[in-house]
């Protein structure tokens, strides 16, 4: 069964992807069909950095694959697969890929990022905005 018609079980393989930047990209695993949560694997690609930012939304997650420092408020530590992190909402956070493998977070964000919906959508040519 593809995903849209059996939402309990994901695929990443099936699942949408977007690239929100140079060496990030996204793969979106829930929160596109209602749901009150968002679960996405970002990928930052080796030699590649995102920079400091923040949003409104919650986001916990794992380390899924790979090692980076990672920076969250004045807090900066090297992280790798298994790792577990907490980033309250409005709060700075950034991550360097070191090593040879994608760094790869599994993110948990509440409420859902519109925001990756809308760049999906417009990626897909099927914005409603």
């Amino acid at each position: 069964m593809t995903q849209e018609t059996n939402p309990f079980f994901v695929n990443p393989a099936n699942a949408p992807r977007i690239t929100q930047m140079p060496g990030l990209e996204t793969t979106i695993l829930t929160g596109l069909h209602g749901e009150k949560m968002m679960m996405v694997l970002s990928a930052t690609l080796p030699g590649h950095t995102v920079p400091m930012h923040s949003h409104p939304h919650e986001q916990i997650g794992m380390v899924y694959a790979g090692k980076a420092v990672l920076r969250i408020g004045d807090e900066e530590r090297i992280v790798q697969k298994g790792d577990f992190y907490c980033i309250p909402a409005n709060v700075p956070h950034g991550d360097t890929c070191i090593g040879d493998e994608p760094f790869v977070m599994l993110d948990i964000f509440y409420p859902v990022r519109e925001d990756f919906i809308e760049k999906l959508e417009q990626a897909s040519g099927t914005h409603k905005g």
